[in-house]
């Protein structure tokens, strides 16, 4: 992450979830959680499961670097967190939007010239109206506290 992140300026966080789908929605309340932190080098969106709504706005934003925070199927434990660079996206069952998050970030990188990484939490359960896993709250408290002690403050 620190490599990824060296000599940032701008930073966008985009959440991306379904709520009401389990762990899926993992992104979704990350964001919500870190949008309290927002300054003049961090901007973060709430893209739920419409993350290509949020395109227009992370470009007026300009960042230099962007996360994407999402469920990732990667057959690992539930709760497992992986920093997956862009190349290797297309490798791994990305949570239940519609549009494959490798053409957002290819939309994304047309528009504007910017970093991205995808920050992926292996989900548990994703059936509709159940809660977050716990392992799964374990590991987003674990993010929260990254970006806010190492990269937020």
């Amino acid at each position: 992450m620190k490599q990824f992140l060296k000599g940032h300026e701008k930073l966008v966080i985009l959440g991306i979830g379904n709520e009401m789908r389990g762990d899926d929605g993992l992104g979704s309340v990350l964001a919500q959680k870190l949008v309290s932190y927002e300054n003049k080098n961090l901007t973060v969106f709430d893209g739920k499961t419409v993350p290509e709504n949020f395109t227009g706005a992370i470009k007026r934003e300009a960042p230099s670097h962007i996360i994407i925070l999402d469920a990732v199927e990667m057959n690992e434990s539930p709760g497992h967190i992986r920093l997956v660079v862009k190349e290797e996206i297309a490798n791994y069952g990305i949570s239940t939007h519609a549009l494959p998050l490798s053409f957002l970030i290819k939309y994304l990188e047309s528009t504007h010239p910017a970093k991205i990484m995808l920050m992926g939490i292996q989900p548990k359960n994703m059936d509709l109206n159940h809660p977050i896993s716990p392992e799964i709250q374990k590991s987003m408290s674990y993010v929260c506290r990254l970006f806010t002690s190492k990269i937020i403050g």
